[in-house]
């Protein structure tokens, strides 16, 4: 019998009696013990829960259920037993099924992972399952067919469709050196990979099992639940055998324990948070846990890491200037002469724009010398060329008059200077910068529309850079020349004066301050362990549409759990009233409860709804990595 039969099978046979017995009528003695033996068959489960949650010393809602329906029994009202169990069955039911809707999120995660594998081996293409693939061996996806391992891209161009990991549902080209994740589909094309990640080791199993620790998590507001429950619940019990002692009626005191259950109340949380973290995976965002979800509600100031974030992480060479006559393609070729033998990342977009003016650059560069903090030294066709910055070029002797001009003009623009001198003499110089999402405008005002205070961006670039970066996307607060500790004293800071602070990053370099921030969000963490083990909250895409999402979603999350501790604390009080005053039976108590019960649940499965995005952009194209073909 499967889960859903099984779930179903109690409730129908109780209900199937009780119509038996309604049938034949109360006078009939024979329906009498319908009712009796529907009672039965939907009380012994409930009773059986209760007498071991009683060996553990935890007095539940079971436990008052039990006692109602074994006191009706003894005062032979089979009817109001027969309902009470039968209800309670009936409840538990549709509570699981409803609950298991909440879950659907994580269970389509599980569906994604593919058994089976084809793979290269001995020349021919052979079928294997997709756990026993071994790191490094060659797998063939087919037009249609699903990613069984994470990978790298060998030969072949194709269409990824990556919804289940970034939430996005416009396909991503892939093409040699591209990345490919466990999980996506081949919308159109044909792929020779390399295995990277296979078995637990790919991001989807990351996800699936970070989702479904998150799922059963914790959040502040429900461990104080539970732990008020824990004392409810006998409160209930002496109520109850107070007002029987006091009033002589056994009824009337089964009737409260009834209505007294505190099943609403205790589901109104975790059902809440359940689904809302179900929502949050489904758009590429993984909360690692209810706590996380309860303080991304309260969060109103967000820090923004500059590099990767606000900006592209992908420096681009913007500007050439000469001097003395000198033209632009001769200062850009020294430059890539020069910069061929360097490690520094602002070598790579000097060497991308070299390679675009089809100026050529050999593979094996002269004599360079690195001066760390400053720039490269080479030696080139028997000249000295230096690229760096003003100290460097009083390093190498050159007057720096015109170069201080330079400097000053390309960094009031947000430039970052490279000045370039042959034998001792300034020749011209360079401007690259990081640029700016085309987003970034946008997410800033998302960020405020979702309720954030106060957003501010941290950079260890210098302070023009940051102010030209800032105007351009709207913020106002600029933190510049920051190391990581610097980083960490300024979340302090807005923490101290009691702000909640969020901390977006990449995950790796920023690790320490997204640690000390209440909410540290990493982006583009598919495919990173790094990010998904310690962020608390991990954007599998690098869209900035997901920030305010999150805060959002958490929020939206927060207003539910609010309205489901109020729902079930208003139902409850309006039922022990109309017990006490009279008019409110046994059944009509557990009928209300129940669909109480049902009412939170409900209110929580808004939160599955997609919602609107405030930001939206296109999905990156995933291009391989060029630096390996700077160098011809």
């Amino acid at each position: 019998m499967n889960d859903r039969l099984r779930r179903w099978a109690i409730p129908a046979v109780s209900g199937t009696l009780i119509v038996l017995a309604l049938l034949l009528g109360k006078s009939n003695g024979i329906a009498d013990w319908f009712m009796l033996a529907a009672a039965i068959v939907a009380g012994f489960p409930v009773v059986k829960k209760a007498w071991q949650a009683l060996m553990v010393k935890v007095i539940g809602i079971d436990l008052l259920v039990s006692v109602a329906a074994i006191g009706a029994i003894f005062i032979k009202n089979y009817w109001e037993a027969a309902a009470v169990t039968f209800l309670f069955a009936l409840g538990a039911a549709l509570e699981n099924a409803t609950l298991a809707k909440t879950r659907s999120a994580l269970a389509e995660l599980v569906a994604l992972a593919p058994t089976t594998a084809i793979v290269v081996r001995d020349g021919e293409q052979v079928e294997v399952p997709a756990h026993t693939v071994a790191v490094g061996e060659t797998v063939i996806v087919k037009n249609g067919g699903r990613v069984p391992v994470d990978a790298t891209v060998i030969s072949g161009q194709a269409a990824i469709d990556e919804a289940a990991i970034t939430g996005e549902s416009i396909p991503v080209e892939k093409a040699q050196g591209s990345e490919v994740f466990a999980g996506t589909i081949v919308a159109d094309g044909f792929l020779t990979l390399s295995a990277t990640g296979v078995g637990a080791d790919t991001t989807l199993a990351r996800i699936v099992h970070r989702v479904e620790e998150a799922q059963d998590a914790k959040a502040r507001t429900q461990q104080f639940m539970e732990r008020f429950s824990k004392w409810y619940t006998p409160g209930i019990i002496v109520l109850a055998l107070v007002v029987g002692l006091i009033t002589q009626n056994l009824e009337l005191a089964l009737t409260l324990l009834v209505i007294g259950c505190p099943g609403a109340l205790v589901i109104s949380v975790p059902v809440a948070l359940v689904a809302g973290i179900g929502r949050a995976a489904r758009d590429g965002i993984l909360i690692k846990g209810g706590e996380f979800l309860e303080t991304a509600a309260k969060i109103d100031v967000v820090a923004l890491d500059k590099t990767g974030t606000i900006t592209k992480g992908e420096p681009k060479l913007t500007d050439i200037m000469t001097n003395k006559g000198n033209d632009e393609l001769g200062v850009l070729r020294w430059a890539a002469l020069a910069e061929a033998g360097s490690e520094h990342p602002l070598a790579v977009p000097v060497l991308v724009a070299a390679r675009e003016r089809d100026i050529t650059v050999p593979a094996i560069p002269e004599g360079v010398r690195s001066v760390p903090g400053h720039g490269v030294i080479a030696q080139v066709d028997g000249r000295e060329v230096a690229v760096g910055n003003l100290a460097l070029m009083l390093q190498v002797g050159a007057d720096t008059g015109w170069g201080q001009h330079a400097v000053d003009q390309l960094s009031a623009a947000g430039r970052t200077p490279l000045v370039v001198a042959l034998d001792g003499q300034i020749i011209g110089a360079l401007g690259v910068a990081d640029t700016i999402r085309d987003e970034a405008a946008a997410l800033v005002d998302s960020l405020r529309q979702a309720g954030v205070k106060r957003v501010l961006m941290l950079t260890g670039d210098n302070q023009r850079v940051a102010n030209s970066v800032a105007a351009q996307v709207g913020i106002d607060d600029a933190r510049a020349s920051l190391l990581p500790e610097d980083k960490l004293e300024v979340i302090q800071q807005f923490q101290a004066e009691g702000h909640t602070v969020a901390m977006v990053g990449d995950g790796v370099n920023d690790a320490p301050a997204l640690a000390l921030a209440d909410v540290g969000i990493a982006m583009g963490a598919a495919g990173s362990p790094v990010a998904i083990e310690t962020a608390d909250i991990a954007l599998m895409t690098s869209h900035l549409d997901r920030i305010p999402e999150s805060i959002s979603l958490a929020k939206r999350t927060a207003g539910v759990m609010r309205s489901n501790i109020f729902i079930a604390l208003v139902v409850v009080a309006v039922l022990l009233l109309g017990v006490l005053f009279g008019g409110v039976t046994m059944a009509i108590g557990m009928l209300v409860h129940e669909a109480s019960v049902l009412v939170v649940i409900v209110n929580a499965m808004r939160l599955l709804r997609k919602p609107q995005r405030a930001v939206r952009v296109a999905a990156p194209v995933a291009t391989p990595q060029r630096e390996k073909e700077l160098v011809s």
